[in-house]
C-alpha cells in the first residue's frame, strides 16, 4: 500500500520531497531580475532621483571651497587652501550671536505656533462629512501655498504699512493711533510666524489627511458602540494613530533649525529691523553674493547643515528612547 501511494504522488507536481512533504523553496531571483521585474516603479522614481543627484549631491564637490580663499577664475585647483580660517571668522564675528538668535527664534516659534496648526486642521477636515464643503475648505486652505513670497510680502504691506495699509486706515478711521508694523523690531517674528500659518499650514494638511485616511475604520466602529464621542474618538483613535507622521515631520523640521526661509526674510526686512531679521541664510547672501566672498558664505551654508545634522541626530535618539519611531 505505501508503495502505490509513493507512485500516486510522485506524479503529481509541486511535490519535490515525498519525506518532507513541502516543496523546495526555489532559489531566489538575482537582484537584476528583481529590478527588471519593478522596472515601471524604477521608472518612475528616475526624476525624483535625478533631483536630488544634480542639485543636491553632485554640487557637494565644491563643498571643499570653504577651505579656501576660492578664486572662480582660477577654480579649486589654483585657490590657495586656509583650512578653518573662514569658520573662525564667522564665531569671531560680532554678528553671529544675533544671527543664531534670530534664527533660533524664528524656528522655534513656527516649531509652537505653526507646526500645530495642520495637525489641527487635518482632524477638522476629517470630521467634515459634507463632501463638496470638505473640498471647497481644502482648496481655499491650499490656495496660498502656489503662491511666492514676493505676492505674500505685498500683500502684507497693503495690510500693515502706516500710509496705505488697510489695518492703519482703520485705526486712523476710528481715531486711533496708526501703528509701524513694519518698522518695529519686536512685530518682525510675529509677522514673519503669521505669513507662514497663512501661506503653508493647509498645505501641511495634505499629509496628515493621508495618515488619518489609512487608520482601520473599525476602530471608530467599535469607539461608537462604546459610547466614545467625536473628540474621544479624536483624542483616542485618530491622535495615536497619526503620531508617527506627526514625529517623522517634527524630527524633519528640526533639521531645518538653522534654516528660514531665505526669501521671505530678505523681502519682509528692512534697516529699521535688521537686529531681528538677520539669519545666516541672508547673512550667506550679502557676504557671500553681494560682497564675491564665496568661501565665507560656503562656510556658513556648511555651519548650518552641521547644527541642522545635531538636531536631527540628538532628537532621534531621544525619540527612540521614549519608545517611538525615529526616522532612522
Amino acid at each position: 500500500m505505501p508503495e502505490k501511494l509513493n507512485k500516486a504522488f510522485s506524479g503529481m507536481k509541486g511535490i519535490d520531497n515525498l519525506d518532507g512533504g513541502l516543496p523546495m523553496p526555489k532559489a531566489k531571483s538575482s537582484i537584476a531580475s528583481r529590478i527588471f521585474s519593478g522596472r515601471y516603479i524604477y521608472l518612475m522614481m528616475l526624476p525624483g532621483m535625478a533631483y536630488f543627484i544634480v542639485f543636491k549631491y553632485a554640487p557637494m564637490w565644491m563643498l571643499g571651497i570653504a577651505f579656501q580663499d576660492y578664486n572662480p577664475f582660477v577654480g579649486m585647483a589654483g585657490s590657495s587652501w586656509v583650512g578653518l580660517k573662514h569658520f573662525i571668522s564667522l564665531f569671531q564675528d560680532s554678528y553671529f550671536f544675533i544671527m543664531l538668535r534670530n534664527t533660533l527664534m524664528i524656528n522655534i516659534l513656527n516649531l509652537i505656533f505653526y507646526f500645530p496648526v495642520p495637525i489641527v486642521l487635518a482632524l477638522l477636515l476629517n470630521e467634515v462629512r459634507h463632501e463638496k464643503f470638505k473640498k471647497i475648505n481644502q482648496t481655499i486652505f491650499y490656495f496660498p501655498h502656489f503662491l511666492s513670497w514676493v505676492i505674500v510680502a505685498s500683500l502684507t504691506y497693503f495690510l500693515l504699512s502706516v500710509d496705505v495699509g488697510a489695518i492703519n486706515k482703520a485705526l486712523s478711521t476710528m481715531g486711533m493711533p496708526t501703528v509701524s508694523f513694519l518698522s518695529n523690531p519686536k512685530y518682525f517674528w510675529i509677522i514673519l510666524t503669521i505669513q507662514s500659518i497663512w501661506k503653508e499650514s493647509g498645505w501641511g494638511t495634505i499629509v496628515f489627511l493621508a495618515a488619518i485616511a489609512s487608520v482601520d475604520m473599525e476602530q471608530y466602529e467599535a469607539a461608537v458602540i462604546d459610547g466614545a464621542g467625536r473628540f474621544k474618538r479624536i483624542l483616542c483613535i485618530t491622535l495615536p494613530a497619526i503620531m508617527p507622521t506627526v514625529i517623522t515631520l517634527l524630527l524633519l523640521q528640526l533639521g531645518n533649525i538653522a534654516s528660514v526661509g531665505f526669501e521671505q526674510v530678505l523681502l519682509m526686512s528692512n534697516p529699521l529691523v535688521n537686529s531681528v531679521a538677520e539669519v545666516f541664510d541672508t547673512y550667506s547672501y550679502r557676504i557671500g553674493i553681494q560682497q564675491s566672498n564665496i568661501s565665507f558664505g560656503t562656510a556658513v551654508n556648511i555651519f548650518k547643515g552641521l547644527v541642522g545634522f545635531a538636531f536631527v541626530w540628538t532628537s532621534n535618539r531621544a525619540v527612540k528612547k521614549l519608545g517611538f519611531e525615529g526616522i532612522y
